[in-house]
Order: C-alpha cells, then sequence, then structure tokens
C-alpha cells in the first residue's frame, strides 16, 4: 500500500533544491521530484511512479550527489544509459557506463575508477549487476543509492516483464549489508497499484514511500479513429503522419514499419523505420538523425521505446493498437513532453487486436518444464540452455516462473509452473480486451487511461474526441452509494481474488490475480452476490 504523503523536512529540502538549482539549472522542481528525492535523504526507499516526461531522472540525480558512495543505476537500454552519460557529463558531474558496448579494458577503467571513488554515477543493465565480479566491485565502492528504471520490468504481472530484472532485489541486496545496503528509488512511467505492490516486494524496498504523481497530461489530447478495412487503416495511419512537426508512428510488425517507413518516404517525409531486426548501429544512426531533427518521423515497433528523449514530439500515431493500456500510455506521452500541445492517435480496426492475444507469451510444454527443474537451482543459464536444448531465454523464463510459484504459495513442481504460466497469459489477454474497451469507448479517453492505471481525473479532459463531439457526457458517472470502491479487495467464486480497478455507472473492473481484468456488469455482480470483500 502507498505510505500517506509525506511534507519534505526543510533541511533535507533545501538541499535537494539548491543541488537542482546549483548542478543542474533547476530553478523549480515538478511534482513528485521533492517528495521522492527528501525521502530518500531521510532513509527511505521510494517507489515514484510518474508519467513519461514528468523528469523522473532528477529523483536520482540530486540525491545520487548528496548521499555518501557513487549512484548505481540499473537501466534496460544502452542508448538510455549514454544519453544520461552525457547529460551527467556536460553538468560537469563525474559518470560512466559499464555494458558490452565497451571494452574489456574500457570496463576495467570505469570499475578502477569507481573504486578509487572517482565517479559519482555508475550506469548498467541488470545482466551487467548478475556478474559477480562486477556486483562485488561495485560493492567494494560501497554506493549510497541504487535507481532502478523502468520499475515495472521487475514485476511478473507488470506488462513488460523482463527475466533479467527477476534477481534485481536479491542482487541490490548484494550490494551491502543492512544497515549498510544502500537506499533504492524504483522509478516507472505505468504501474497499476497491484504491480506497485509487486514491485515493492520483488525489490525488497525498506520503509518504503511510494510517490505517485498527477498523470494527467494537460497538454496531450487522444482521438480514435475507427476503420473497417486495411485499405482505410493504411490511409488513416498516412493522413495523421502528414501532421504538422516531427512524429512517431508505432507498428506492431517488423514489415509494417519497412512498409509505412517507404510509404511516407514517397509523400515527402524524412523517415526512417526502426525495429529489433536491424543492425545495432543503423538503430543508433537513426535514433541519433531524430533527436537532432534531421527526421520528420520515425515509424517503429516498440523497440523505439525506453528512452527516447525527445521533447519536441508532436504526435504519436499507433497503427495498430498496442498489446496493453500501459504500452499505449507510455508510448504516446513521448509527444508533448517540452509541454506544447500534441496529439495521440490510435488507428482502430478490431482485427489488430488478434495480434495481442497471438503476441501473448506461450505457456511451456509439460516436458519443457519438466527438463528444466530436473536440474535443481544451482545450475547457470548457459549450462541449463545446454542441458535441456531450449533457448536461453525460455528455461530463464521457466526458471523464474519456478521460483516465483514458491513465493506466490502456488507450490514446487510442474503444475505449480504450469498453472502460473497459464495465468500470466491470461493477464496478458485481458490486458488486449482492456485495449479494446479504450478504443472502444464513449467515455473520455484520459479518464478511461488513468482509470486503467488506477489513478483519476477531477473532471472529464475536455480534449479527446469523445469529449469533444460530446459522447463523454452522455456516459453516466458511478453511483454515489455503490457497495464498491477502487483498490477494495475482493473474491469472486469462479475468478478468485481481486482488486477493483475501474467503476462505471453500470460495470465494473476487476484485476483478478488469476485470470487478469475482467469487466462485470453491476446488476449481475450485485444480483447475484458475485463479489465478497476479501478477508
Amino acid at each position: 500500500m502507498s505510505a500517506p504523503r509525506q511534507t519534505p523536512a526543510r533541511p533535507a529540502l533545501d538541499r535537494v533544491r539548491r543541488t537542482a538549482r546549483e548542478v543542474f539549472g533547476r530553478d523549480e522542481l515538478r511534482p513528485g521530484q521533492a517528495e521522492a528525492s527528501t525521502s530518500l535523504l531521510e532513509g527511505h526507499d521510494v517507489l515514484l511512479v510518474a508519467p513519461t516526461g514528468a523528469g523522473k531522472s532528477l529523483t536520482y540525480q540530486v540525491p545520487g550527489l548528496l548521499l555518501d558512495g557513487p549512484c548505481v543505476v540499473v537501466s534496460p537500454l544502452i542508448a538510455l544509459q549514454q544519453d544520461q552519460v552525457g547529460g551527467l557529463v556536460e553538468a560537469g558531474v563525474r559518470a560512466a557506463r559499464l555494458s558490452s558496448a565497451e571494452t574489456e579494458k574500457q570496463r576495467e577503467e570505469v570499475l578502477v575508477d569507481l573504486e578509487a571513488g572517482e565517479l559519482d554515477f555508475v550506469f548498467l543493465s541488470p545482466e551487467q549487476l548478475a556478474v559477480d565480479e562486477v556486483r562485488h566491485r561495485i560493492a567494494a565502492a560501497r554506493p549510497g543509492l541504487v535507481a532502478v528504471d523502468e520499475a515495472h520490468c521487475v514485476s511478473a504481472w507488470g506488462h513488460d516483464f523482463r527475466p533479467d530484472y527477476f534477481r534485481l532485489g536479491e542482487l541490490i541486496d548484494d550490494l551491502g549489508e543492512r544497515p549498510a545496503r544502500p537506499r533504492v528509488v524504483a522509478m516507472t512511467a505505468t504501474a497499476a497499484p497491484p504491480v506497485r505492490e509487486d514491485v515493492t516486494e520483488r525489490l525488497h524496498l525498506r520503509e518504503p514511500r511510494t510517490v505517485v504523481t498527477d498523470f494527467a497530461r494537460e497538454n496531450l489530447s487522444f482521438r480514435v479513429v475507427p476503420v473497417a478495412d486495411a485499405a482505410a487503416q493504411q490511409a488513416a495511419v498516412l493522413e495523421a503522419a502528414d501532421a504538422e512537426g516531427c512524429g512517431i508512428v508505432y507498428c506492431r510488425t517488423r514489415p509494417t514499419t519497412e512498409e509505412y517507413a517507404e510509404l511516407l518516404a514517397g509523400r515527402g517525409r524524412r523517415v526512417a523505420a526502426y525495429h529489433a531486426g536491424l543492425p545495432q548501429r543503423r538503430r543508433a544512426e537513426t535514433h541519433e538523425a531524430f533527436l537532432a531533427g534531421e527526421l520528420d518521423v520515425v515509424v517503429a515497433t516498440s523497440a523505439f521505446g525506453m528512452g527516447i528523449d525527445k521533447p519536441d514530439v508532436r504526435w504519436v500515431v499507433h497503427a495498430q493498437a498496442p498489446e496493453s493500456p500501459d504500452t499505449y500510455y507510455q508510448e504516446a506521452g513521448r509527444a508533448g513532453r517540452d509541454g506544447e500541445k500534441a496529439l495521440a492517435t490510435l488507428v482502430h480496426r478490431p482485427e489488430d487486436h488478434s495480434l495481442g492475444r497471438f503476441f501473448a507469451p506461450a505457456v511451456p510444454k509439460r516436458a519443457e518444464v519438466a527438463r528444466v527443474l530436473a536440474l535443481g537451482d544451482d545450475v547457470d543459464a548457459a549450462t541449463a540452455q545446454e542441458e535441456t536444448g531450449l533457448s536461453r531465454r525460455k528455461a530463464q523464463r521457466i526458471r523464474n516462473l519456478a521460483g516465483l510459484a514458491v513465493e506466490t504459495g502456488r507450490g514446487t513442481g510442474v503444475d505449480a509452473v504450469i498453472e502460473l504460466a497459464e495465468a500470466h497469459r491470461s493477464l496478458e489477454k485481458s490486458r488486449v480486451e482492456m485495449m479494446r474497451a479504450y478504443a472502444e469507448t464513449s467515455r473520455c479517453r484520459e479518464e478511461q487511461l488513468l482509470a486503467y492505471l488506477g489513478a483519476s481525473l477531477d473532471e472529464r479532459c475536455g480534449r479527446c474526441d469523445t469529449c469533444l463531439d460530446g459522447r463523454a457526457d452522455e456516459v453516466e458517472e458511478p453511483p454515489a452509494d455503490s457497495p464498491y470502491e477502487l483498490q477494495q479487495r475482493v473474491v469472486h467464486p469462479e475468478f478468485g481474488a481481486g482488486v477493483v480497478s475501474d467503476l462505471e455507472a453500470d460495470r465494473l473492473t476487476v484485476l483478478f490475480d488469476d485470470v487478469g481484468y475482467r469487466t462485470l456488469a453491476l446488476a449481475l455482480v450485485e444480483q447475484e452476490e458475485l463479489l465478497t470483500p476479501a478477508g
């Protein structure tokens, strides 16, 4: 559960403001930055949930300079790490990166400088932190703070769970014995309340304060363009991408990015495709050209995601529905980070949701699970791959599922792993349906998105298409005497335990632990007494 909002103590707040002004040139702090930074200085770990563009980096940069010892920043993308290092060096701060992009000699120089106290910040991926020698040498430098970026990747129930993040809590514990363990700030742009709780537990946050900023983006407008077929879809995407200023077109598949890039180039746009199938050098060149203003449009898969810090993106178009509202809000939020007006457009064809269901994680075969479990817990990833004949990623996923099954009380063995994998797949499929609900709603678009994320609006946004055309005005508000409330834990006779994530006049949505999101008719729920408060 979130800790109650705290009033920052003056001495800590003064230090934060002075450092932000003198080192980073920030005369004013954005919402959440002061509370998160001072909480770290006062000895708490922090989970910071703030939208894309809200300035999460400053909440580790300032405490990282004020706390004793270097700051270790765990970040999933090399490009993002380099951007952050460059920004800190430009501000006169000593920072470096440990990654596969450096030579062995360069990596050794970074570790030597860290041990000698000549670095204030070191950036690395979870995979690098998992290397025993690297972790032990970082521990010897006695870091004062660990910042975990994209922290939702820690949670197996998050929309972008990454196996490499699974052990991050114990890896961080290994950086110092209590009470000398470094403080931790975990940051994410999207995390529904159950995911926040999972992140807090998985990272072993101590005396944590959860800081959730306002997710409403007053300069960003949302709209959905419904289309009947592929030809109409293509025409709508091209029309939306003809908007003034620079923008991003998101697609679900690599061939589609290439197709739209070619079509937009034919319309005179400076454009490039970006996806994981392209060489790393070409992707880096596209990233740099976009940041430098040498491209009008990047047509990309979700691979062009975390770390895109370009403030003047005027629009984002989704050519196809993404797999979840989490992903959509994060990608759409790359528009308008400068505070100027921006537009997020989803071109919606109902058939596209089948892609989301197709990409939902597969349930491993029983024989595969049995082979992995037979190896025991002490086998490394490379040996597991060799002994089982499975890919390293699949073998590691099964091992992670096995560990999570034990932690969540499902037990051990093949049945427990299969049961958990089925629950995870069900959750991902339910997110697809929540994305469909967003595309087809008559509610205020921003209200719908924020409800999914566990936030709310005081009033409708007034900027989205449903507000502007009057449809949102016709949607009834939830009854004041509803027997249910947001974030209430409930139990369903078939779906099990869950938490109420959204309330409407005639329905409510529950995120169930085992089957994901389900939207239930309120009248039927009350008539059949389908939901009871969890004990």
